[in-house]
């Protein structure tokens, strides 16, 4: 007797469990390439200012000013990880190496970064919520 239609449309126990299988597969790997990800963005940097500004100062209210203005901060001497920049950004502390000013500069500057900027992604990628 042919199978009808509505037979033919329900999955045999092994094509669910084949699926199944395929899919706990799928699981296994994508965990470990979430937390490389996650590893990946704790670990990029935030060169201040980027390269195609270097050697220019951060003003306190984050703007890149030329070098030796008045009441701005030099360059930083190395890029901030990802890591310092979230726990930064979450508790209020100061950045490694910086005082109060210079580390609040710093981070409006960071926050001011803009797509072609270097440090734009890292900075968008500490911006997206983790699941």
């Amino acid at each position: 007797m042919p199978a009808t239609d509505s037979e033919s449309r329900i999955p045999s126990r092994r094509r669910v469990l084949a699926l199944g299988a395929v899919t706990a597969g799928a699981v296994v790997s994508i965990r470990p390439a979430l937390a490389q990800t996650v590893g990946s963005v704790m670990n990029c940097e935030i060169p201040i200012p980027d390269p195609g500004r270097a050697g220019r100062y951060i003003a306190s209210d984050g703007s890149v000013v030329p070098a030796r203005t008045k009441g701005a901060f030099p360059p930083s001497p190395r890029a901030f990880k990802g890591e310092e920049v979230k726990r930064t950004l979450a508790n209020g502390s100061n950045l490694p190496g910086t005082d109060s000013d210079r580390s609040r500069a710093y981070v409006k500057y960071i926050r001011r970064l803009q797509r072609g900027q270097g440090g734009f992604t890292c900075f968008a990628s500490l911006q997206m919520p983790r699941g």
